[in-house]
C-alpha cells in the first residue's frame, strides 16, 4: 500500500471514529456498552476476539454491546474523553490517561509481559551510541497515549533538541522510518521491538537505549458512572468467561490491579517537555 493511500485511508477512519466518538454519552441507552480498543493495524483479529466477548457479555447482562477499535492512540484519547466508551481494552498509557484525567476506572488487569519496557532503536549500522547522540538528530515517535512509544521516550530524551520529530501511527511504522533512514532512532515497546523486527528481513537493528523502569501492564477500564450493579456483574461475567475467549483476550480474571501511580507521573512530567514536539527543531526543555 503506498504512503499517500495509507495515510487517506488513516484520516478517514480518524475523521470516522471521532465523528462516532463525538455522541453524548448521555443518549446512549441504559443497557448500551460500548467496548473500544486500540487495534494497532489487526483490526480483523480484534474484531473477532471482541465480537466473542461482545455476545458472551450480552447474554451474560442483558446488555446491548457494541465494539470499537480504532487505529491508534490519538483516537482512543478523543473517545475515552468524551465518555463514549464503557469498557476499554486500554495499553499502560492510555490507561493512565484514563484514570488520571477522565474518570475510568481498571477492573481486570492485561497481560503482563516480562519485558514491557521502552527502547530507542537504531540501524545496526548507525554511528550512534548513547542516546545524548541524539542531539540534532531525527526521531520517530509513537502517538501521545502510548507509554513505551511516547511518554517514555520523551521523559529520556529531555534536554534534547532535536532536528525533528515524527510521529507514527504504530510501532511497525516507526521501525519501518528507521529501516528507510528517514529516522536516525525509533522508540518503541520491547514487545513490539521483538515482534516487528524479522519481518524487515533487509534491515539489521540495534537498542540503542533501554529504560529501566518495567513498564505496569496495561488494564480494562470502565467508566465511573456505570452503576455499580452492571460493573459488578460485568467483572463477575468476565472472571467466568469460557478460559479461550480470556486467552484471546489476554487479561488475568484473578489479576492484581496494577498500580499506574508511576505511569501517571511520567505522563505529567512529559506535559510541559511536549509543548515544543512539533516545532522544528524541538526543543525538548
Amino acid at each position: 500500500m503506498s504512503l499517500k493511500l495509507s495515510r487517506r485511508l488513516f484520516i478517514l477512519q480518524m475523521l470516522l471514529t471521532i465523528a462516532a466518538c463525538q455522541s453524548n454519552k448521555k443518549s446512549i441507552p441504559e443497557l448500551e456498552l460500548i467496548i473500544g480498543t486500540v487495534t494497532y493495524g489487526e483490526e480483523q483479529e480484534t474484531l473477532n476476539q471482541l465480537s466473542r466477548l461482545r455476545d458472551y457479555l450480552g447474554k451474560k447482562t442483558g446488555s446491548l454491546i457494541q465494539i470499537e477499535p480504532v487505529f491508534n492512540e490519538n483516537i482512543a484519547i478523543e473517545c475515552i474523553k468524551r465518555g463514549s466508551w464503557s469498557l476499554v481494552f486500554a495499553t499502560p498509557g492510555l490507561a493512565a490517561i484514563a484514570i488520571s484525567d477522565y474518570k475510568y476506572v481498571p477492573i481486570l488487569p492485561l497481560g503482563i509481559e516480562i519485558n514491557s519496557r521502552s527502547v530507542l532503536i537504531v540501524r545496526k549500522d548507525s554511528s550512534l551510541q548513547k542516546i545524548k547522540d541524539l542531539q540534532g538528530q531525527v526521531v520517530a515517535l509513537g502517538l501521545p497515549g502510548s507509554a513505551a512509544g511516547y511518554y517514555v521516550p520523551l521523559y529520556n530524551l529531555y534536554g534534547l533538541t532535536l532536528a525533528e520529530i515524527i510521529f507514527a501511527p504504530r510501532p511497525k511504522a516507526v521501525l519501518e522510518m528507521v529501516a528507510e533512514k528517514k529516522v536516525a532512532a525509533g522508540a518503541v515497546s520491547l514487545e513490539q521491538f521483538n515482534v516487528h523486527r524479522s519481518t524487515l528481513n533487509n534491515t539489521e537493528f540495534r537498542i540503542l537505549f533501554t529504560d529501566p523502569q518495567i513498564l505496569p501492564p496495561g488494564s480494562v477500564l470502565i467508566r465511573a458512572d456505570i452503576d455499580s450493579k452492571r460493573r459488578e456483574s460485568i467483572i463477575n461475567s468476565m472472571k467466568d468467561a469460557p478460559l479461550s475467549l480470556i486467552q484471546d483476550l489476554n487479561y488475568v480474571p484473578n489479576g492484581e490491579i496494577p498500580n499506574y501511580k508511576y505511569m501517571i507521573s511520567v505522563v505529567k512530567r512529559v506535559i510541559p517537555i511536549a509543548k515544543n514536539i512539533n516545532s522544528k527543531p524541538a526543543q525538548l526543555f
